[in-house]
């Protein structure tokens, strides 16, 4: 593994979960692992040769490290939360009495993963592979099957790394899943995306926006594209004429014209600051009369349309829009359940509590209630822990 990849990985972990002070020697030693936090500290064993050192290129080097560090800011609004009297040894004691034998004691499972962080989970994953020779990955994955064990599996990542499975997977195979690209590229920070491109190309030898490209096609993969490039102002400033501009543009661009100019709302939409964004809606909504929203869903069709809207709503009201896409993906026949077992994963640790609370707003049911009436087993169990109190 790239030495400037591994190091973050650690860097994820110590800004996640490490506390400044009182750490435990499991915690001391990731902490540990990360050039610059002692005066001196030791470089992973798997230095790639391959791999330019911060003498070759310290900016590359400092902009990777920079942004992990900026990644590993996963929010305190999780149901999932630092297990009390978290001790290593005792976890993986469980885990193998789980796994050994006839059968797999799945609710050991459960108990131990999903009622962790990603800090703890990896700690365990190290120590685990250390003592008994083999990844918990590779153990777990022979052991379990179906919608349980993708839980399981997603679980023992990391959030960047995550991602980046769950995009290629979106584009492997005949056709592609759309809804993984949109809720992943819409929803993340500018960061964020740095480093999931970051860890695709080191995972796959191939950038993310060569795999896009090869599977997308449109206007829906220029806003793909252009998400990709991580190039959204993230500052907080605010202009007011050109938001009035920017809102006159996107209606001139649709609402205002026979047929629409959908690069004009993507050159608005994918590269203005959250704060300038929130006022150009307010200023389109004096022009037009209706709610941004709206237009594009009487302008566009489709992926576009979807993409278009998650960006929107993703930046009003994040937990909302994670919320209305679980929802949308239990209710009525059948479960979509890759969009339900990503957000569950992806956004336990971060702010599920959030998208409980918008969640009960919007359809007047919890969460909890809505995962419990929809699926079943062990599968609906750790689905359960993740979600946290039925509250």
């Amino acid at each position: 593994m790239c030495w400037c990849v591994h190091e973050c990985v650690c860097a994820c972990v110590l800004r996640w979960q490490i506390p400044e002070q009182g750490a435990g020697p499991e915690n001391e030693r990731l902490y540990n692992w990360f050039p610059g936090s002692h005066s001196s500290s030791p470089q992973p064993s798997d230095v790639s040769a391959d791999c330019p050192s911060s003498e070759e290129n310290p900016s590359r080097v400092w902009n990777a490290k920079s942004a992990f560090i900026t990644m590993a800011a996963i929010g305190q609004r999780g149901a999932v939360t630092e297990a009390a009297g978290f001790k290593v040894e005792e976890d993986i004691k469980r885990l193998r009495e789980a796994m050994k034998g006839t059968g797999t004691d799945e609710g050991a499972l459960i108990e131990v993963l999903a009622r962790r962080t990603i800090a703890q989970r990896q700690l365990i994953k190290e120590q685990y592979k250390q003592q008994v020779g083999k990844s918990l990955a590779d153990d777990l994955d022979s052991e379990l099957s179906g919608n349980f064990q993708t839980v399981v599996l997603g679980l023992l990542m990391l959030a960047p790394v995550y991602d980046a499975h769950e995009l290629r997977t979106s584009m492997k195979g005949a056709g592609t899943e759309e809804a993984a690209l949109i809720d992943i590229l819409a929803s993340r920070t500018t960061e964020e995306v740095k480093i999931i491109n970051l860890v695709y190309k080191k995972k796959h030898d191939n950038s993310l926006e060569d795999d896009v490209c090869g599977d997308t096609s449109g206007m829906f993969q220029r806003v793909i594209v252009s998400l990709l490039t991580a190039g959204r102002d993230e500052g907080t400033a605010v202009d007011p004429a050109l938001a009035v501009q920017d809102a006159k543009d996107i209606f001139e661009a649709g609402e205002a014209r026979w047929g629409t100019d959908e690069v004009k709302f993507l050159t608005v939409l994918c590269v203005r600051n959250r704060n300038h964004l929130l006022k150009v809606f307010e200023e389109y909504k004096k022009v037009s009369g209706r709610d941004i929203e709206d237009s594009i869903k009487r302008e566009m069709s489709g992926s576009l349309e979807e993409v278009f809207l998650a960006i929107v709503k993703c930046l009003k009201n994040k937990p909302a829009f994670f919320a209305e896409r679980l929802y949308k993906s239990m209710k009525g026949l059948g479960t979509t359940d890759s969009v339900l077992i990503r957000i569950m994963v992806a956004r336990a640790e971060i702010d599920m509590l959030d998208i409980k609370v918008e969640f009960f707003k919007m359809y007047g049911k919890t969460l909890y209630s809505f995962i419990k009436g929809d699926t079943s087993g062990d599968y609906r169990k750790i689905l359960l822990e993740l979600c946290g109190e039925d509250k």
